[in-house]
C-alpha cells in the first residue's frame, strides 16, 4: 500500500508539473520568469516545484523548489541523496537530532539518502532553492520516533509543537 502510494505521488508529479527533459549533452538555459511551478501530491500545498532538468519520477533531476513564507516541510527523508543551493529567502533546515541552521542566498546543504530532516521558510518572503536528486525522488514523512506516517499526521505534529 505504501509503495503504491509513493508511486502514485511520483506519477502525479509528472501530471501536475511540466517536466523538461533534455539530452545530457545539451545545454539548458531557463529564465526564472519561465519557471512553471506546480504543487506536489503528498507535500504541503505551500511547497511548489518547477522541474529544470531530468524526470524526478524516473531518475536524477534538478528542480527549482519554492516554499511560501512560513511553509514547513515536516520531518521526512528521501531515498536519493539531496543537494540544495539556496537562491533566496531564509530556509531553516533541521537534521534529526541536531540544532536547526538557517541557510541563506548561496548557502549549500547536502543530505545523504535516508537522512531525516525538515525545512521551514522563515521571514516574509518565499524561499527559493535548487534541489538536485541523484535518483528518482520520493518523500517519506516520519513521526518523532522515525516511523513513517502520512503527510497529514506529520503536519498535525508540527502544529501541535507550535511550529505552524
Amino acid at each position: 500500500m505504501l509503495i503504491r502510494k509513493h508511486f502514485l505521488v511520483i506519477l502525479a508529479m509528472t501530471t501536475f508539473v511540466g517536466i523538461r527533459v533534455a539530452a545530457q549533452d545539451q545545454p539548458i538555459v531557463t529564465p526564472l520568469a519561465g519557471a512553471k511551478f506546480g504543487t506536489v501530491p503528498n507535500a504541503p500545498a505551500c511547497f511548489t516545484i518547477a522541474v529544470e532538468k531530468g524526470d524526478p519520477t524516473k531518475g536524477p533531476s534538478v528542480i527549482l523548489a519554492k516554499f511560501a513564507p512560513g511553509c514547513v516541510a515536516p520531518f521526512h527523508w528521501h531515498t536519493p541523496a539531496e543537494t540544495v543551493m539556496v537562491v533566496s529567502g531564509s530556509l531553516e533546515t533541521e537534521m534529526k537530532g541536531d540544532k536547526p541552521i538557517v541557510a541563506h542566498h548561496g548557502d549549500f546543504v547536502f543530505l545523504p539518502p535516508h537522512h531525516v530532516h525538515r525545512a521551514t521558510c522563515q521571514g516574509s518572503t518565499p524561499c527559493l532553492v535548487f534541489l538536485e536528486s541523484d535518483a528518482a525522488f520520493d518523500i517519506h514523512w516520519v513521526d518523532a520516533n522515525g516511523k513513517e506516517v502520512s503527510l497529514e499526521e506529520a503536519v498535525k505534529a508540527v502544529k501541535a509543537a507550535g511550529k505552524k
